[in-house]
């Protein structure tokens, strides 16, 4: 989940958006944000509301006891730092899955390269963010699967990376059942992700 575009407003030099680095980042105040650069651009992230942190567990719970089963890899919430490039560092996705292959073998402070998947969950203030920048992001940096979550229709979109760009596998509703590419034989019911009923 992330929002708007920010530009710290203290007395520091601080550069102009497109031109931000990781060690711009590193300056910045310990102030309870969440803060993204992606393509240079600084972002911050709101603090998620219950819904948000409601789909982030069960979809954690689902995936995760998934993949442990299988020991397929590590599922990972934010805030965690991905480094996808020199120019987006760091991006923290709501959720992330990394196989075991590309796990590190020592205590890191963040992931450099592509995870496996990602998944994003939507708010009024992320919509452009997750749907297009984000997106487009992912996509250059060669993440194999993208899931977007919107609480408001209730759906999961399913994205697969094919000949360098995202294609919609599918767009999953109500007692659907939600497939991965990436994590084979995973099976999840799209309506157990959400914690109201449906209006």
């Amino acid at each position: 989940m992330t929002g708007k575009v920010f530009t710290p407003t203290d007395d520091q030099a601080w550069p102009a958006q497109g031109e931000w680095t990781y060690e711009d980042y590193l300056r910045l105040p310990d102030d309870g944000r969440r803060y993204e650069i992606i393509e240079g651009v600084l972002y911050m992230v709101n603090a998620p509301n219950y819904e948000h942190q409601f789909i982030v567990t069960q979809l954690l719970l689902q995936l995760g006891g998934f993949v442990q089963a299988q020991n397929l890899g590590l599922v990972l919430t934010a805030p965690f730092e991905v480094h996808l490039s020199p120019a987006s560092r760091p991006v923290q996705p709501d959720l992330v899955f990394i196989k075991a292959a590309s796990l590190p073998n020592e205590n890191i402070a963040a992931f450099e390269g592509a995870p496996d998947l990602v998944v994003e969950v939507l708010s009024p203030a992320s919509l452009r963010t997750d749907r297009h920048i984000k997106f487009d992001a992912y996509e250059r940096a060669g993440i194999p699967e993208y899931w977007i979550i919107n609480p408001k229709t209730r759906s999961i979109e399913v994205y697969i990376l094919s000949g360098g760009e995202y294609a919609l596998q599918g767009e999953f509703l109500s007692d659907d059942v939600i497939t991965s590419q990436v994590l084979v034989g995973l099976k999840v019911v799209t309506a157990m992700l959400f914690p109201f009923p449906p209006n």
